[in-house]
């Protein structure tokens, strides 16, 4: 499954393969409140077409409306910003206090934006990262490479928006507790695979939407291993957890965390060290899993677990870091 910048960007390639001018609509200011978060986009043609969402739909209305009487940036990008009153954040249902600015970028089907879009998708399809710095007063692009993520910046002159692909959660065990993880993180547009090279445990997994792996856990954790990826263990069973530890511990993942009391944790680091793993390396290591929020069932764990990934992230994509490295 695709991430929704996938499918906005996709969209929008599609518009000027067909000849078709378009708009890309982007969240590049947030005050107080707001419905939908920073670098929000959606992509619309002149036809009135629409892929992505900007808030809990007003704000869409509106810029079909200014489509409709040909009001809409035709040339150059505009910033337009709604809640400047109470009046406005009642009409396009923004919480109390709540400003957005969006940036109207229209776009044509020329040589150099078709070349700039197929390489934000195909950068999103090989899962590496990719920053767009958009000129606002030419409305020009420059696209770069970059190895991580950084929170959208503006400036009078300059926008620049990176773009990732979408989040990976590795879980290693097919167990009830991976049922409770995987239903979370499907919902929060996740990308789920579940490896357990048990043919017992596989032949009983039964969530939708969540991939099924049965390579050994090391080799399901190179296969996926990337900045975008995170990694929890949840068998119980050393021989297994272990070895997938093992390997994550050594990859550049943005999350290695496994489950287990604080003695069971305290246990598993030890023998980790005497695996030749650095204090360094083993100090990535996010065990118990979760927050702490007193959680006993398996759906509370669960609820804990994907807090603290929603709270990592959230951390990372403030610019105050986060990553255990």
């Amino acid at each position: 499954m695709k991430s929704i910048e996938q499918f906005v960007l996709g969209a929008a390639l599609d518009f000027l393969k067909r000849g078709e001018a378009g708009w890309l609509c982007t969240v590049v200011q947030t005050f107080g409140a707001s419905p939908r978060p920073l670098g929000s986009m959606m992509a619309m043609n002149a036809e009135g077409a629409v892929v992505g969402s900007l808030s809990g739909g007003c704000i869409e209305d509106e810029l079909l409306a200014k489509l409709h009487k040909g009001a809409l940036a035709s040339q150059l990008p505009e910033i337009l910003e709604y809640g400047v009153s109470a009046e406005e954040n009642e009409r396009f249902g923004l919480p109390c206090g709540g400003r957005m600015q969006i940036l109207i970028e229209p776009i044509f089907a020329t040589s150099d934006r078709c070349d700039n879009l197929q390489a934000l998708c195909d950068a999103l399809a090989d899962r590496r990262a990719m920053r767009r710095q958009v000129d606002l007063q030419s409305g020009q692009w420059q696209l770069e490479h970059v190895e991580s993520c950084q929170p959208l910046a503006l400036t009078h002159d300059t926008l620049t928006q990176d773009f990732g692909p979408r989040y990976c959660l590795l879980l290693v065990g097919a167990n009830e507790l991976a049922r409770c993880i995987s239903e979370i993180a499907l919902a929060m547009d996740y990308r789920v695979v579940v490896c357990d090279p048990r043919e017992d445990r596989r032949e009983h997994w039964s969530v939708s939407g969540a991939e099924l792996c049965g390579l050994m856990p090391d080799e399901a954790v190179s296969q996926f291993s990337d900045p975008f990826t995170a990694v929890i263990t949840l068998t119980h069973d050393p021989r297994i957890d272990d070895m997938a530890l093992m390997q994550a511990l050594t990859e550049p993942l943005f999350y290695v965390g496994a489950l287990g009391s604080e003695r069971t944790s305290q246990k598993r680091r030890q023998r980790l060290k005497q695996l030749d793993l650095s204090d360094k390396q083993i100090g990535r290591l996010y065990a118990p899993v979760g927050l702490a929020i007193g959680s006993k069932s398996a759906m509370e764990i669960a609820v804990a677990v994907m807090a603290q990934l929603t709270q990592l992230r959230a951390s990372i994509q403030s610019g105050k870091g986060g990553v255990r490295v």
